[in-house]
């Protein structure tokens, strides 16, 4: 919360009161957080949108613990599939979507580009579209500095749904379409951490592609309170790219651990 400062929690606060929020990948690393972070700020309903039964149940059962007051509605399937996505708007009057379910590991897309394709940029067209047809106000898309001049599947396929958003947005005026962008967040899923942290505890060694590699990191309560921050001040197909500090050596972090 101190990272946002005093006027970004009053901003987020603000713009999160009484609203209802749907959050699809809702009990991956990002989603889980996303959904934490509202019902934290403000939140009063939450939509989860899931495909795996036991993240699903997982973070449904924390939420209902840690915060008794806001009322859940769990979907379970795949966001991609139309009519998932229809049905888990239906069920609530859906504010704002934020849209964090996606595939993200560079070396696995680029042997499944079928679905990263399928994945990152249909489902996420799916998904874009079913909010403009059910009147959300917003819609929030997590996206990543791979994005950027992208050279693999991962950037690619993300860049392909940021520019979905990108032409919905200037389509029609009902639903206000944000994209944000970050880098590797510590301890996510299929991040090079937990790898390190496994490889470590079983004795070693540690594996490090190429010295040379760096990359940004941040908390994931960290970079989820900036994509509050960011959609609640933002402009109609805003795209924000978070600060991610300075870039870390690889083999500095490996080290470290």
């Amino acid at each position: 919360d101190a990272q946002a400062g005093p006027r970004g929690l009053a901003l987020i606060r603000h713009w999160l009161g009484t609203r209802s929020i749907l959050v699809t990948g809702a009990g991956g690393s990002i989603g889980s957080e996303l959904c934490r972070q509202c019902a934290r700020h403000g939140a009063t309903r939450l939509v989860l949108v899931e495909i795996s039964e036991l993240l699903l149940s997982t973070i449904e059962s924390e939420l209902r613990a840690s915060f008794p007051s806001v009322e859940l509605i769990s979907v379970l399937g795949d966001c991609g599939d139309p009519a998932v996505i229809k049905h888990a708007l239906a069920r609530a009057q859906v504010d704002a979507v934020f849209h964090a379910a996606a595939y993200k590991h560079v070396p696995v897309l680029e042997a499944q580009l079928r679905e990263a394709v399928r994945n990152n940029v249909l489902a996420s067209h799916t998904v874009a579209e079913a909010a403009v047809l059910a009147g959300v106000g917003q819609f929030v898309l997590i996206s990543t500095d791979k994005a950027v001049n992208p050279i693999n599947a991962l950037g690619a396929s993300k860049r392909g749904a940021e520019m979905v958003c990108q032409a919905l947005d200037r389509k029609q005026a009902r639903t206000r379409f944000v994209t944000v962008r970050f880098g590797n967040v510590l301890g996510s899923a299929g991040s090079v951490v937990p790898l390190f942290r496994k490889q470590i505890a079983a004795g070693g060694p540690v594996t490090v592609t190429d010295p040379r590699v760096t990359r940004y990191f941040m908390t994931i309560p960290e970079a989820c309170l900036l994509i509050l921050q960011a959609v609640s001040s933002s402009t109609k197909g805003a795209v924000y790219t978070l600060d991610m500090g300075q870039p870390v050596p690889i083999v500095k972090l490996a080290e470290q651990m």
